[in-house]
């Protein structure tokens, strides 16, 4: 740090006070304690007499992207399974309890870890969601049933966390009401758009954030753990931009009220991996690495990428959906979430450990299409799928 500031005194001292605009220039270096290499563009640095002063911008633009293929290769990368969820919540045909908690068990045994299981919101507003307390009796059940019958402590289903929206404090009263040990997690979710925030919520950012705090506050009684969410990080659809400012104030009040991870929502998949450095610059700077997710919906077919340059900034918490499942019910024109098998297929190839078996998560998103009567999302999906249909039990190609 102390050699990139040298750096730039020395560069911009070398300018004359009357330069307009000074061509890219580029300093490289390598912290010594640090494992990504990172570099510091500097574009359209102005100059010249503006009050008795220099004036001077400086853009910021770290491309650590290109340092993914440095790291460790045993890096785990944590998979939160969102499709149960936020994949189902935004389908015209609404499937029975019994469908989704199948369709929970398949992504357990692909080796999915974290998975959002259940939305407690009313059922008027969201009628997908309307069984989610017989959802989440039902897993439970059979969470139980596996713990009594299993010799193995290292059954997958125990370790997994099932994760629940509460958005208000009936909500988590709801999922509390599911019984004890039911529900190991829950999820509040604010916006960076207060138009967003008003048609989703029915309140401004503030006040959502008011009735966010009685949710953490009785959490903490139960000793239930918070997941955070931003929507509208990179976009909206009722405001043209959002400030990467007002994602950063959203975020550390999240953060305050005790969230322990705080997942930043491209709600309508408009984001470029310019930008997704950008934000992440910005939201490192009020949280841990550690503490940040994203939530990248394929809109504009630029999820993948952009997963690939958050990868490259340190985060190592991705939501996806299965078979690219997803939407949003206020965001018109929002496409699904990433698909799971596609960011698994990327972090394999990558040398990056998720824990997911592809070939089982391909089956468990066969599964719930068929279920719902519609094409996957995922290119991934659909191409191990067809593979796997062109071969019968021998190994000959099929007719």
């Amino acid at each position: 740090q102390r050699i990139l500031s040298s750096s730039v005194a020395l560069f911009l001292k070398n300018q004359g006070p009357r330069t307009s605009i000074i061509h890219i220039y580029e300093i490289q270096y390598r912290a010594m304690s640090a494992m990504n290499f990172r570099r510091y563009r500097f574009l359209s640095i102005r100059t010249g007499p503006c009050f008795g002063h220099t004036r001077r911008s400086i853009q910021y633009f770290s491309t650590s992207t290109s340092s993914v293929f440095n790291v460790k290769k045993n890096i785990k990368v944590k998979i939160v399974e969102v499709g149960p969820r936020d994949g189902l919540q935004n389908e015209t045909k609404v499937l029975s309890p019994r469908t989704k908690v199948h369709l929970v068990q398949k992504l357990v045994e692909a080796g999915c870890k974290h998975i959002e299981t259940a939305s407690f919101v009313s059922p008027k507003w969201v009628p997908a969601m309307a069984s989610s307390s017989e959802v989440m009796t039902g897993l439970h059940e059979w969470r139980l049933n596996r713990a009594r019958g299993e010799n193995d402590k290292n059954d997958p289903a125990s370790s997994t966390v099932f994760s629940v929206l509460t958005p208000n404090i009936k909500g988590f009263e709801d999922a509390m009401n599911c019984g004890k040990g039911v529900v190991d997690e829950v999820a509040i979710f604010a916006a960076a758009s207060e138009s967003f925030s008003q048609k989703n919520l029915g309140c401004s950012i503030d006040s959502s954030i008011e009735k966010f705090a009685k949710v953490t506050e009785k959490s903490k009684e139960y000793g239930i753990p918070v997941r955070g969410y931003v929507s509208c990080v990179m976009g909206c659809p009722y405001e043209e931009n959002i400030e990467v400012s007002n994602v950063v104030r959203v975020a550390e009040r999240l953060m305050e009220l005790g969230c322990h991870e705080i997942s930043l929502g491209d709600t309508i998949g408009v984001g470029t991996p310019e930008q997704t450095i950008q934000l992440l610059a910005e939201v490192k700077m009020a949280l841990d690495t550690e503490m940040i997710a994203v939530h990248f919906h394929d809109t504009y077919g630029q999820a993948l990428v952009n997963i690939y340059a958050a990868l490259g900034e340190g985060i190592r918490t991705i939501d996806s959906s299965v078979a690219g499942l997803g939407g949003c019910p206020y965001a018109a024109g929002a496409s699904g979430n990433v698909a799971t098998e596609d960011v698994v297929y990327m972090l394999n190839g990558m040398g990056l450990e998720c824990g997911i078996d592809l070939p089982k998560l391909v089956q468990a998103g066969e599964f719930i299409l068929d279920e719902l009567d519609k094409e996957s999302n995922s290119k991934c999906g659909i191409a191990i799928a067809a593979k796997s249909n062109s071969f019968d039990g021998t190994g000959k190609v099929c007719a």
